[in-house]
């Protein structure tokens, strides 16, 4: 949904510029580079990023896909523009028809300059006609006031809610403590491929997107320039077999200490800060504390990169997760917005 800022136009506010719409399978050059600076321009003037990693790692894909790309561009709005006469893009959206269960999934960003003139609409009502069953989810990033008006003006309703946590590295942390026969070690890329992919599966089974991450999935992950194996912990059972693992990520400028690949993403707009990426047990070895062990094993690890600040995401009704994350100092800094509204599409 737009990181909109409130304005007062009201949210159904009809387009009033003269816009054009394009439908993508992939983005051309020239327009990866113009939604790149869409992006950046969001990024800057709302303090968030306005599309999920997700969708920023399949922008630049030419690989065959199902995804669909919305672009809208305009032409400027007043007589004393000095691009008179030069198209803008004033809006990109995403949209991933996959699920059949769940329905179509969407993300959408308007740019700062052209917010309150009804793009935001314009794309989700096109979202919806290209939605293959008439459904559509739509994500909002950060809980800003117009994305909410515009979702309820639509018919609408939040269904998912993903906290962002945080927490200070400064104060003391928990001490390390695994089990007898658990060990921790870093992983190894192209080895641990196959084994960290069935854990993932099986510790996520019922989780919407991270328990669906297939070998391609992995291996965009680990071309960014902030993966770093030192910082993707893998906890080993008893057996020798993987037991878990704590994915750490570092977001923002490269910290004092960092390895070569960790914590080198640019473009944030804030100091480095550590993500509690993703935390996995497999069922076999639940139970035993080592969750907590493992997300303890990441901080320690984010700490002696010399980050002084960690974060992750949360679903809100994941009420075991909050209690642990809450109970190792980790306190609410912002929400994410998931909004659906089921649509039957008549029989002709």
């Amino acid at each position: 949904m737009p990181a909109d800022q409130p304005t007062d136009r009201r949210a159904d506010q009809p387009v009033d510029l003269d816009a054009r719409v394009e439908v993508h399978e992939k983005l051309a050059a020239d327009d990866l580079e113009a939604v790149t600076a869409l992006v950046a321009a969001a990024t800057e003037a709302d303090g968030l990023h306005p599309l999920s990693e997700h969708v920023m790692l399949h922008l630049p894909s030419s690989a065959p896909s199902a995804d669909r790309h919305l672009l809208v561009f305009t032409s400027p709005v007043g007589d004393d523009d000095p691009l008179t006469g030069v198209e803008r893009l004033a809006g990109y959206a995403h949209l991933d028809p996959t699920d059949p269960v769940e329905g179509s999934s969407a993300e959408v960003v308007v740019h700062p300059d052209l917010r309150g003139h009804g793009i935001g609409r314009l794309m989700v009502e096109h979202l919806q006609t290209m939605s293959p069953d008439g459904r559509l989810r739509l994500w909002a990033h950060g809980h800003q006031p117009a994305a909410r008006a515009l979702a309820l003006s639509l018919g609408y309703a939040s269904v998912r809610e993903l906290w962002q946590m945080r927490r200070s590295l400064r104060v003391e942390l928990p001490a390390q403590d695994l089990p007898p026969g658990y060990h921790l070690r870093s992983f190894r890329p192209g080895l641990d491929d196959e084994a960290w992919l069935a854990v993932n599966a099986a510790a996520f089974a019922h989780h919407p997107e991270q328990g669906q991450w297939t070998s391609s999935d992995l291996e965009h992950r680990m071309a960014e320039d902030w993966f770093d194996p030192d910082g993707f912990l893998v906890l080993d059972g008893p057996d020798g077999e993987m037991a878990g693992f704590h994915w750490t990520k570092v977001h923002g400028g490269t910290p004092s200490g960092a390895g070569s690949g960790q914590g080198q993403g640019q473009g944030h707009g804030h100091q480095p800060i550590g993500e509690v990426y993703v935390v996995g047990v497999a069922p076999a070895h639940q139970g035993r504390g080592l969750g907590r062990a493992l997300t303890v094993a990441g901080l320690h690890h984010l700490r002696s990169v010399g980050l002084t600040q960690a974060m992750l995401y949360v679903d809100a009704d994941n009420e075991a997760a909050v209690r642990t994350y809450t109970r190792l100092g980790f306190t609410r800094w912002d929400v994410d917005v998931q909004y659906s509204r089921r649509h039957e599409r008549s029989a002709l």
